[in-house]
Order: C-alpha cells, then structure tokens, then sequence
C-alpha cells in the first residue's frame, strides 16, 4: 500500500498506477477528440503519431532500451513525413526564391 498524499488514503500502488493511466489517457483522448473538431483528420493522424513517437523516446528512454538502427529509420520516417505534411520544404524556397529576387532587385 501507498499514502496518497493530496487525499490522505491509502491505496495499493497498482490501484494508483489504474488511477494515474486512466486519467491520462482520458486527458488524451479528450484532446483529440477536440482536434478533431478543429482541424483535418489527416492533421489529427500527424499529432497522434507524433505524440506516438515521443511516446516511444521516452519509453526508451527510461527503460534504458538500446535505441537501435530500426528506431532511427522510424525517426527519419516520422520527421520526414511531418515536414512533408506542413510543407517546410516549400516554404524554406519560396523565402529564398524571395531573397533572391530582392537582392537582384536592389544591384
């Protein structure tokens, strides 16, 4: 048994763990739930997924896991394909598509 400290019960520690899960996996799901309601789904797949990802890090993380060439393939994939998705690429040349314009303009 653990002493919950705010309630001042005592509770066997896998019931506090139950506790602790539920309510962060309420927390998520309520987030998404409203994500959906404000954006695209394929913007809501993007943010599942990568809170997916920084799920697994810190998961390596703390277990002490060896992160292996598999982990970065899937790290290379996840990035790549979120800076694909909000056009980073694009963006980045249109600005210097637009520099160089300027500084031709002003020779």
């Amino acid at each position: 048994p653990v002493l919950v400290p705010v309630v001042g019960l005592t509770m066997p520690i896998m019931w506090l763990y139950l506790l602790i899960n539920v309510i962060t996996q309420y927390v998520c799901i309520r987030g998404v739930f409203i994500l959906t309601t404000e954006c695209t789904s394929l913007t809501v797949t993007l943010v599942v997924t990568l809170r997916k990802f920084l799920s697994l890090i810190f998961s390596i993380l703390y277990f002490q896991n060896p992160f292996t060439a598999w982990h970065w393939v899937g790290t290379a994939v996840v990035f790549m394909g979120t800076l694909l998705y909000t056009e980073v690429w694009s963006s980045m040349q249109a600005a210097l598509r637009g520099a160089k314009v300027k500084a031709k303009k002003t020779e």
